[in-house]
């Protein structure tokens, strides 16, 4: 059991990660230098940015809970 929550606790780093340099902060970003414009076009661009700091909570909450349980 606690192999399997040390495999969702890696998955979940590495997508918080991924949410984290997606972000377009204030000089542009990973967003704007690695195809940003993609998702501005299938989201729009504040959805798009909505969405992406949404599920950069979701998964920052995702990752504490799971390191509660982990702790446990």
């Amino acid at each position: 059991m606690l192999t399997l929550i040390a495999i969702v606790v890696v998955v979940v780093c590495l997508l918080l990660i991924l949410a984290v340099l997606i972000q377009n902060p204030k000089e542009g970003g990973i967003d704007a230098s690695m195809g940003g414009n993609i998702s501005n076009q299938i989201f729009g661009v504040s959805q798009s940015a909505d969405g992406i700091e949404r599920w950069t909570w979701y998964l920052g909450g995702a990752l504490f809970v799971l390191c509660i349980i982990a702790a446990v």
